[in-house]
């Protein structure tokens, strides 16, 4: 079966549970929680984090889904906010050298608790439907999960997922010496990806330090430039990705730059 991906903002009021009450839902996303912790704080004070995951297979377009839950609750905001980079994996092979991922702190903690469930959840639903293709989806938080998760089962099971995700923040960790190399990987991990994120919208700024990326960033906006007082009002900015006219003005989807603002190009049409 050809693959054929759905209007996006569908995919977006699915992956944020109709946040926004457009009764448009295709179906209700029920996530399974997994507990975990992993920082001396948690443990002292008692509190654990929770990350939350869905995966389904759907047999009309012959896909395999899964969603990442966006920020929910205040421990999840403890996960932004104060656990940056660390080293995720090991030095693995790229180009015939040795390249160190590096990811956010608290995100690569939230998807190093749940990957082994994902894992298997996923390699079932494969070896059910071998032809089936592969869809993750995120919003605000739950978009740097998706990225890591795309990266987890490329390089273990070298599917080549469709990532789509919205509001989306910048996972991954380069240094002036890798950052090619490591745009250059990340490219290598998708079928077609597409992260959104609005020009105003300030969540896909963060961690708002240099050397932090995503995986392909697709600037999408209303025709207003970027300014602060935008910029400051997330709660407007930051849950709009249902609207249709966001991606009807994207037929060659241009791409942002990761570190500098620069357009780096456009991609080809879609199929």
């Amino acid at each position: 079966m050809t693959y054929r991906h759905l209007p996006f903002e569908e995919y977006f009021i699915n992956t944020s549970e109709d946040f926004t009450h457009t009764g448009r839902a295709t179906y209700p996303v029920k996530y399974v929680a997994v507990k975990y912790n992993t920082t001396r704080l948690g443990r002292l004070v008692g509190v654990a984090h929770e990350v939350n995951y869905e995966m389904h297979y759907e047999p009309e377009r012959d896909v395999i889904q899964i969603h990442f839950q966006r920020t929910f609750g205040a421990v999840d905001w403890f996960a932004n906010v104060f656990e940056f980079a660390s080293r995720y994996y090991r030095a693995i092979e790229f180009e015939d050298e040795p390249l160190q991922l590096r990811v956010h702190h608290g995100w690569g903690n939230m998807y190093l608790a749940v990957k082994q469930a994902v894992r298997e959840q996923w390699k079932a639903l494969q070896d059910a439907h071998p032809e089936a293709a592969t869809e993750i989806l995120g919003w605000s938080l739950g978009s740097g999960i998706a990225c890591l998760c795309c990266q987890d089962l490329n390089y273990n099971f070298g599917v080549k997922p469709y990532l789509y995700t919205f509001g989306s923040v910048r996972p991954f960790k380069c240094t002036p010496l890798n950052r090619k190399r490591m745009q250059r990987y990340l490219a290598t991990l998708y079928t077609d990806c597409a992260n959104f994120a609005d020009i105003n919208d300030l969540i896909t700024y963060m961690p708002p330090f240099r050397g932090f990326t995503m995986i392909h960033r697709v600037k999408l906006g209303t025709d207003l430039p970027r300014s602060f007082f935008r910029l400051i009002h997330p709660f407007r900015y930051h849950v709009h990705y249902d609207l249709p006219e966001l991606y009807k003005k994207l037929p060659g989807r241009t791409v942002e730059g990761e570190d500098d603002g620069q357009e780096t190009g456009e991609a080809g049409e879609r199929a």
